[in-house]
């Protein structure tokens, strides 16, 4: 069988080895009749360092940025820029089809000029639909002209794109809704394999590793606005008011352009209970999570956010088997709920699930563990969806040997 050659654009993935976003690695790693290459930013804020071109990877110079505002969107537009130089002036096997990621829609403009050039299919996913979430949060108004911008890109790129890949349901049910064909979208979560998270260390070596002594709730991922994490320092302020027997440590991993005013908000409350660590590759998260007791899933409180997200965070603890906390209505609180896997509160009632989680016991927390854990292995493997995306690359670009 003749191998085919995919251009994946990614502005923010990384390699397995780095902290950040894995999930176009893993996916088509997995590809038996394919050959990758992602195209991403050669920084980022999950690394903060100059990522070196690898096998599967090539990285672009990008402009930097440090928080919300005119150099983000710069960011943006120098990723697009570098992308397409980069992906039609340096030579090589020429692709059977690009794959555009948002987040940000001009990802999925450089695929469309990609594509076109090479006269290939074009695969737009949408892993947050935007310029909708931007207006959600409050970072964009309907009336503005980048709004009005983004949003016209967007309804072309819908059109432009072969196929549609989401993430969620929901997101599928809300394009189908603004006139998108239901048969051109295909949704693709995120996933977790247990077997990933089967580490060498025993509990206790992993928790001596990593100084957790106490009931521990761990947080791993971005520290954005969107993560909602003021809502989490805000909840450890009031642990053990009603209830001073109760002894929790919240440890939050990673970074993005919240993360030093988080730690400035946990110096003002004065919070002992909360502590930061740097963020780790996806290949320390097994060890990470075996000294953990519970996982933490925390979000802003947007009405996009209780149908159209496909939280991988939530996803790894459960197959880790670790109990879950969310914060989040709608398709994570279902989730949660429909696989037994832990405890789903309301934005602001983090406070109430930490206490509920603490007193349901040692052998409650192991059952919803193991109940996440079985419900990944039987419904969301990494290697079921890796099966469905191959099925949508094969249908666009059938095998011609």
């Amino acid at each position: 069988m003749t191998r085919r050659r995919v251009l994946v654009l990614n502005h923010f993935a990384v390699p397995p080895d780095e902290p950040g976003g894995t999930r176009h690695t893993e996916l088509f790693s997995q590809l038996p009749d394919w050959d990758h290459l992602i195209v991403a930013a050669r920084t980022n804020p999950s690394t903060r360092k100059v990522q070196p071109n690898r096998p599967g990877f090539r990285f672009v110079p990008v402009t930097p940025y440090g928080s919300n505002g005119l150099a983000r969107i710069a960011n943006w537009v120098s990723y697009a820029l570098t992308a397409t130089v980069r992906c039609l002036f340096s030579g090589g096997k020429p692709p059977k089809l690009v794959y555009a990621s948002s987040p940000h829609l001009l990802a999925g403009l450089a695929g469309a000029v990609i594509a076109g050039f090479y006269r290939v299919p074009l695969v737009l996913e949408i892993r947050d639909m935007w310029p909708k979430v931007l207006v959600d949060m409050g970072q964009l108004t309907t009336s503005s002209p980048i709004y009005r911008v983004l949003a016209g890109l967007e309804s072309w790129l819908y059109r432009r794109a072969d196929r549609i890949v989401v993430l969620a349901d929901g997101v599928g049910k809300s394009l189908v809704e603004t006139g998108v064909p239901a048969e051109k979208i295909t949704v693709i979560p995120n996933a977790a394999d247990p077997a990933f998270f089967e580490t060498d260390l025993t509990r206790a070596q992993a928790r001596a590793a990593y100084g957790f002594e106490s009931l521990t709730f761990v947080y791993t991922g971005a520290h954005g606005p969107a993560n909602g994490l003021d809502l989490l320092l805000e909840a450890a302020a009031t642990i053990g008011d009603d209830d001073p027997e109760i002894d929790v440590e919240i440890v939050l991993v990673g970074d993005g352009l919240s993360r030093p005013s988080l730690i400035e908000q946990a110096r003002t409350l004065g919070l002992t209970n909360v502590r930061f660590l740097d963020s780790v590759a996806k290949r320390e998260i097994p060890r990470l999570l075996q000294a953990a007791d519970v996982g933490i899933h925390c979000l802003a409180d947007v009405p996009l956010f209780h149908y159209g997200v496909s939280p991988n965070k939530v996803f790894d603890y459960m197959a880790a088997g670790k109990p879950v906390l969310t914060n989040t209505p709608g398709v994570v609180s279902a989730l949660v709920e429909t696989a037994d896997a832990g405890l789903a509160v309301s934005p602001g009632l983090l406070a109430d699930g930490i206490s509920r989680m603490t007193k349901a016991g040692e052998e409650q927390r192991a059952t919803w563990g193991s109940n996440g854990k079985r419900f990944m292995s039987e419904n969301q493997s990494r290697q079921a969806m890796a099966a469905r995306l191959g099925e949508l690359l094969d249908e666009l670009v059938p095998d011609q040997s």
